[in-house]
């Protein structure tokens, strides 16, 4: 059986525009499909558009805004990718200490593609074991982090892959990171946890 979310909310972190559609409406199906509450997060109200590379796909609503999220209100985040998104997001101070706010805090993250710009402005890859679109790799290895070229890699509270085609590995993972986080006692170290790898 499938672990359980039990309600759980999870934060979906995105910028208004330039999130890869399949990297938010997937993971968020997952999510949902273990029983937990995913919510929207952006900087500002309305809907965010999501993109299918290059082109316009879907909009969607956006549940909370920056200024009204705290990452106590949830027991995990997600960090879709698309080129766009993260480098908006990693320019908004606001979302930077959400990120480190939630590290602080022990929350699991799921991060994705380009995801982990925003993670890298924030200074949260520096000792950690990551994986990303190709094109970050040297990004992360500046920011103190050590890219590896693999589907899903999880170290500690992070859990990171490539792209789109790694999604069902992703999904999978997410879920049983954040339901096992969910059984965990509070207050437990962000910077804690060996690396598990998946290939």
């Amino acid at each position: 059986m499938a672990p359980g979310l039990n309600g759980q909310k999870v934060a979906f972190l995105v910028a208004q525009e330039g999130i890869e559609e399949a990297e938010l409406t997937q993971p968020w199906k997952a999510v949902k499909q273990a029983g937990g509450a995913p919510e929207l997060v952006a900087p500002d109200s309305g809907e965010v558009q999501a993109m299918r590379h290059l082109d316009k796909s879907q909009r969607f609503s956006v549940d909370r805004t920056l200024e009204d999220a705290r990452p106590s209100d949830y027991a995990a985040v997600v960090l879709p990718g698309g080129v766009a998104n993260p480098d908006q997001l990693r320019t908004d101070r606001r979302a930077i200490e959400f990120m480190r706010s939630a590290f602080d805090e022990g929350k699991p993250v799921g991060v994705i593609c380009h995801g982990p710009w925003t993670l890298v402005e924030a200074d949260l890859v520096r000792g950690r074991t990551i994986t990303s679109w190709p094109s970050l790799q040297t990004d992360i290895r500046n920011a103190g982090g050590t890219w590896v070229d693999e589907e899903v890699v999880s170290d500690g509270p992070l859990t990171s892959s490539r792209k789109p085609d790694d999604l069902p590995a992703f999904c999978k993972r997410i879920v049983a990171e954040f339901a096992r986080a969910a059984r965990e006692p509070a207050g437990v170290s962000a910077n804690g946890g060996a690396t598990q790898r998946q290939t």
